[in-house]
């Protein structure tokens, strides 16, 4: 039977599809196919590169944890209540988030084509279709609005395009169009594994739950919040064609968490030991 693995958009709570694909490939999961969007994309592509999970997770260690990510300075877009600095670095961050807001009015993007250039600067360069594992990146169409499947080509740049948070990233010319993140058109590719090959597709959901409890004090944080109630009800129309749907516990951290990568790629090892008897079920009945 030929496995797909379809795994969502979500900023750092993606990194929860590291555990995710560990926890697969320990217990022997064949996987046949893997479709990502944005995060999804990123890690998935590295996968079907290296299949090894454990090389995955120190490459995606090694970018988070360099000087060009870092001066993305994501902190600021997500502040610890539990801080020992307390009030003034939360004057510090609330600062940072005005200035980057500001930013987007004058130019494109918060990050320049060039910062996004230095962050990806050793994702490999390998051709999607000479991939040990067939691969898809997920992007949308910024003139069309039509989510654009990406199936060959560099597999470096169609990641990025993938990944481009609009807003946040700039878009990326290729296809003759501008491309920006897949999550704003598919935020967990469940029909794009399938129409891939797949005949039986593990779908991983790290959109963030509805059920956190947060402040709506401002503008932005209403905005914030209407765009998750978007997310939520995209992911669940998307995910009603899997066979299989995983959620890690990292829906409870913010897209900006990355500085809890440990414990959101711990969450993707816990959901997925749990589903391994489900998925082992479906093995032998076909």
């Amino acid at each position: 039977m030929k496995i797909g693995i379809a795994l969502g958009g979500g900023g750092a709570r993606g990194l929860a599809h590291i555990g995710v694909l560990k926890v697969l490939e320990k217990n022997n999961i064949p996987i046949f196919q893997i479709s990502g969007t944005s995060i999804g994309a990123l890690v998935g592509g590295l996968y079907a590169f290296y299949r090894d999970a454990q090389k995955v997770e120190d490459f995606v260690y090694k970018l988070v944890n360099s000087a060009a990510f870092r001066d993305l300075n994501l902190d600021a877009f997500d502040p610890d209540p539990d801080d020992s600095e307390g009030y003034w670095k939360q004057l510090v961050n609330n600062a940072q988030r005005k200035l980057s807001i500001y930013k987007t009015w004058r130019h494109k993007s918060i990050v320049s084509k060039s910062q996004v250039d230095k962050i990806f600067i050793d994702y490999p360069k390998a051709n999607i279709k000479t991939l040990p594992i067939s691969f898809a990146a997920v992007a949308t169409d910024l003139v069309s609005g039509r989510e654009t499947v990406l199936v060959e080509g560099e597999l470096k740049r169609a990641i990025i395009a993938s990944s481009s948070i609009p807003g946040v990233f700039p878009p990326v010319e290729m296809l003759n169009t501008k491309m920006c993140d897949g999550g704003v058109s598919d935020l967990v590719p469940v029909y794009v594994s399938r129409g891939q090959g797949a005949q039986y597709v593990i779908a991983v959901d790290v959109t963030k739950s509805l059920n956190e409890r947060e402040e709506l004090t401002n503008g932005l944080s209403i905005i914030d919040r209407a765009q998750t109630i978007l997310a939520y009800q995209l992911s669940r129309e998307r995910l009603s064609g899997a066979d299989l749907v995983i959620r890690p516990s990292s829906t409870r951290f913010s897209w900006a968490s990355v500085r809890h990568m440990p414990e959101i790629v711990k969450s993707g090892e816990e959901a997925t030991k749990k589903a391994i008897p489900a998925i082992r079920e479906a093995l032998n009945q076909r």
